[in-house]
């Protein structure tokens, strides 16, 4: 077996991937059509692979230890085909090489997921600048984040399985050493259940997401904002024109913020009269939760669903954070052949990310992302499917 090593020029990243294993056999594909030895390889001196969760319901999900990635997450439809509701790649080389096809699909995202502005924050007194990667502000841990590092995989049994990283003090500029773990549980009632730990020996910011791209119409060849969303949320943190969070918090009352009834996302996408839908050109938005009241979050209760009419799947989120941005896809459309060689359009999918409000670590009124010393960080996020 030949063995091919490459130099990914964004992160220096140091691949060798035996290509000899990559031959696809029916035999060897996985349920969504994926084939783990285009994922076998090491990175970094440290081994990577796809690891596959299942549960009798006939729900598959397909993980990638490099940057904690949900690659692919099959769940059958109205009909009872298994339908693949994720956007990805499908093979390593596109996940790390940043400079041709970069992305944050299915990421696990650390240190800080969201933006800090202007790379600034405050840690125990001193202040810090940390590098800006995204419109002038810090974005979901810098340009080396989490999920372009690679996790230690323990896969406890055929669905769970535990990925931890050790953050050094110093990386990407945030202090402390920091352990964390993500953990991913496929139970039988088709949810998958995330759940991210973490520890510092240094107080420093904490804010864990799972950045998964959900088009539920099984086609992501096509826009998909007929797609129906809701939030339970009675207000949100407006933007500016870098999408950073401007320090208020507002009514989504008689805006197109408000998705409290249930409704496609194209029924107010496209209205641009309105700033925020204008600035983002689309929505890339943090609502502030219902479900987090006095400090707690209630992760028992519905904090958004999308719902697509086409195959009848329907996704419950559940978080115990505060918040969750909504993305709708508005910087797809790059025409980069992603899994089965398909190019995603704008406005394909939606993500819905489990967080802290964006910025928190400035604006001293919001949930407080710090961790010190002796305390654990506990975030969770379950996405639970089934059909209408």
């Amino acid at each position: 077996m030949k063995s091919i090593t490459s130099s990914i020029v964004g992160l220096g990243i140091a691949i060798a991937m035996v290509s000899a294993c990559s031959t696809k056999t029916e035999s060897n594909l996985t349920v969504s059509g994926l084939n783990p030895a285009a994922f076998d390889t090491i990175i970094n001196e440290k081994p990577v692979k796809l690891y596959t969760l299942k549960n009798s319901k006939g729900m598959e999900v397909c993980i990638t230890n490099f940057g904690g990635r949900v690659v692919s997450l099959t769940v059958p439809d109205k009909n009872g085909k298994p339908t693949d509701v994720v956007l990805g790649y499908d093979n390593i080389a596109q996940y790390a090489d940043t400079v041709n096809s970069p992305s944050d699909f299915g990421s696990s995202v650390g240190r800080y997921a969201n933006r800090i502005n202007k790379g600034k924050l405050n840690v125990d007194g001193k202040a810090i600048q940390l590098p800006t990667n995204n419109f002038g502000h810090c974005l979901h841990g810098g340009p080396s984040g989490w999920m372009y590092q690679v996790y230690d995989a323990n896969l406890l049994n055929d669905s769970t399985l535990e990925l931890s990283i050790v953050s050094p003090d110093g990386d990407n500029g945030f202090p402390g050493t920091v352990k964390a773990t993500t953990t991913y549980k496929l139970l039988s009632d088709n949810t998958l259940d995330i759940v991210f730990e973490a520890e510092t020996d240094k107080e420093t910011v904490i804010n864990m997401t799972n950045h998964s791209y959900f088009n539920l119409n099984g086609d992501p060849s096509k826009e998909g904002m007929d797609m129906v969303l809701y939030v339970n949320a009675d207000n949100y943190t407006p933007a500016d024109s870098t999408y950073m969070t401007t320090g208020e918090i507002k009514p989504v009352e008689g805006t197109p913020m408000d998705f409290r009834r249930a409704h496609a996302i194209s029924e107010t996408i496209n209205d641009t009269t309105f700033d925020q839908i204008r600035n983002a050109s689309g929505y890339d938005h943090n609502w502030c939760l219902n479900t987090y009241k006095d400090g707690k979050g209630d992760d028992t209760t519905v904090a958004a669903s999308l719902y697509s009419p086409k195959t009848g799947i329907f996704l419950e989120m559940f978080t115990n954070e505060p918040g969750v941005q909504v993305y709708t896809g508005n910087f797809q459309g790059t025409g980069i052949s992603c899994k089965h060689g398909i190019k995603y359009p704008k406005h394909v999918s939606v993500c819905l990310e489990s967080q802290k409000y964006p910025d928190s670590p400035n604006k001293k009124d919001w949930p407080s992302p710090y961790l010190k010393p002796g305390e654990k960080y506990y975030s969770h996020v379950a996405y639970r499917f089934s059909v209408k």
